[in-house]
């Protein structure tokens, strides 16, 4: 998913297949860190395997056009995205405006 290692930064070289290695360096960043980063472009690659579950969290003006898109409209329903509510439900958090200081404890 493009995790990054916490010591160098760098994603560190798995082999294909190697799901055990993933979830590991998954998990142990989750342990260090308490977030997972990835590249915008694995984590649609990601999503295409599935149904993509996100939980929008909307912080300024920027929140409108993704409210916009789950409008009947657009309708991002008929692909297979269902925003949920709850952070158990989800599986990834879509963020929209900039995150200030005063915000991140509580998005943490």
């Amino acid at each position: 998913m493009g995790v990054t290692s916490p010591a160098s930064g760098a994603v560190p070289a798995l082999k294909e297949g190697d799901t055990d290695g993933a979830m590991r360096l998954v998990t142990d960043t989750l342990a260090d860190k308490g977030f997972i980063i990835a590249n915008a472009d694995k984590l649609v690659n990601w999503a295409r395997t599935g149904s993509l579950w996100p939980m929008t969290f909307g912080l300024a003006c920027c929140a409108v056009e993704m409210i916009h898109a789950y409008m009947p409209r657009y309708d991002l329903d008929r692909f297979g995205i269902v925003p949920r509510g709850s952070p158990r439900q989800s599986d990834v958090m879509i963020v929209a405006g900039t995150l200030t200081n005063k915000m991140a404890p509580a998005l943490r």
